[in-house]
């Protein structure tokens, strides 16, 4: 089935191109310091944004056409690969990446869940392999569920602790079976809303436990992908323990971590953090850290994660001097963590916005050269 059907590939066209579902700037095949564009930016798309979310936000139910939402349970989940894989191809992008239950539903066991996702990634390989296309990084999803609701990794009940291993336990071997190149943590329930009823020499130790413990399972399996923590003060908790590189990384050094461990920097994670994206490359960078890249941006006029795609050519440039500067991603890459506005519904939508944001990095490039 076709689920792009007036899309048929996206191509380079230059900047006197009219054609609104074209590249402007971005060329996979321009060489900048001695290396493509492509091999540069090594762009992802994240599946939850693109294939899961609906629109919805506090104020009002969803708003997005997706033709594939009519189906449900892993009919649904079978009907997004498909359409993934379509977008994957047509906009002509390397790499993808997910949480595990964006890509199978969620049942009310693990072993269940852990089934569907086995039938999902057994296909994904076959699209994989005949598409060509590449895994940037997985990661677990700890922090919708309400079991959630005090943490993961750092819980002090040992029930969601042990869990949470679980989920990350399945989460390496899927990473291992489809060749991904990192695996993320994102911290989304790890910290704290008042320090009164929270201890947290507890819950650190808790955490650092438990990357030693993914770090251990990794060797035992022979998964040789990096291993990367994506930082962000708040939301949903109103203090995280990742806060942002610096304290990353110190939390990192104190638990013997910094050698299994970089980041994966979000430019509107480092705007709640109160710096700008450039510092919190700048930071990884110069301590031999920076692994990867969350590629969006925040609205200035809005205190919260917006995740909006990247349009601002001023942040863009200064970010790509900083991966320029550092040589590149690596195995990292740059991931548009960024989902399109709830007016921008349908999903040719979809290509427009990762055009835009494809097209502002590879002006930040050539506008680092200039300079």
């Amino acid at each position: 089935m076709t689920w792009f059907k007036t899309i048929s590939s996206v191509n380079f066209e230059g900047l006197h191109s009219n054609n609104p579902i074209a590249f402007k700037i971005y060329d996979s095949k321009e060489r900048i310091d001695g290396k493509t564009m492509a091999e540069h930016m090594r762009f992802a798309v994240a599946y939850w944004h693109t294939f899961t979310m609906d629109g919805s936000d506090p104020f009002g139910k969803g708003t997005m056409m997706r033709p594939w939402e009519r189906y449900s349970g892993m009919d649904l989940a079978k009907a997004r690969l498909e359409a993934a894989f379509e977008f994957f191809t047509k906009l002509g992008v390397p790499y993808f990446c997910f949480h595990d239950i964006d890509i199978a539903p969620e049942e009310a066991t693990l072993r269940e869940t852990n089934r569907n996702i086995d039938v999902i990634v057994e296909r994904m390989k076959d699209y994989m392999k005949s598409s060509n296309m590449k895994l940037l990084w997985n990661t677990a999803n700890m922090f919708t569920h309400p079991r959630f609701v005090h943490g993961a990794a750092s819980s002090n009940s040992a029930d969601i602790f042990a869990y949470s291993a679980a989920k990350v336990k399945k989460g390496l071997e899927v990473a291992k079976e489809l060749g991904a190149e990192n695996y993320v943590f994102w911290g989304g329930r790890e910290g704290y809303e008042t320090l009164l009823n929270t201890n947290m020499q507890l819950e650190l130790d808790n955490l650092g436990r438990f990357f030693h413990m993914a770090v251990d399972y990794a060797k035992e399996i022979s998964y040789e992908g990096q291993f990367l923590i994506e930082p962000k003060p708040k939301e949903p908790t109103s203090h995280q323990y990742d806060f942002d590189v610096a304290s990353g990384y110190a939390f990192l050094q104190n638990y013997g971590l910094e050698k299994q461990f970089k980041f994966n920097v979000e430019a509107n994670h480092a705007t709640l953090a109160g710096h700008s994206f450039e510092h919190e490359l700048r930071y990884a960078r110069v301590h031999g850290m920076l692994g990867s890249v969350d590629a969006n941006q925040g609205h200035p006029l809005l205190g919260w994660d917006t995740d909006e795609f990247p349009t601002d050519l001023q942040m863009t440039t200064l970010a790509m001097y900083e991966i320029l500067q550092n040589g590149g991603l690596g195995s990292g890459g740059l991931n548009f963590d960024a989902k399109v506005r709830r007016t921008s519904f349908e999903p040719e939508d979809l290509f427009r916005a990762h055009i835009a944001g494809m097209d502002s990095f590879a002006a930040g490039s050539r506008l680092h050269i200039k300079c």
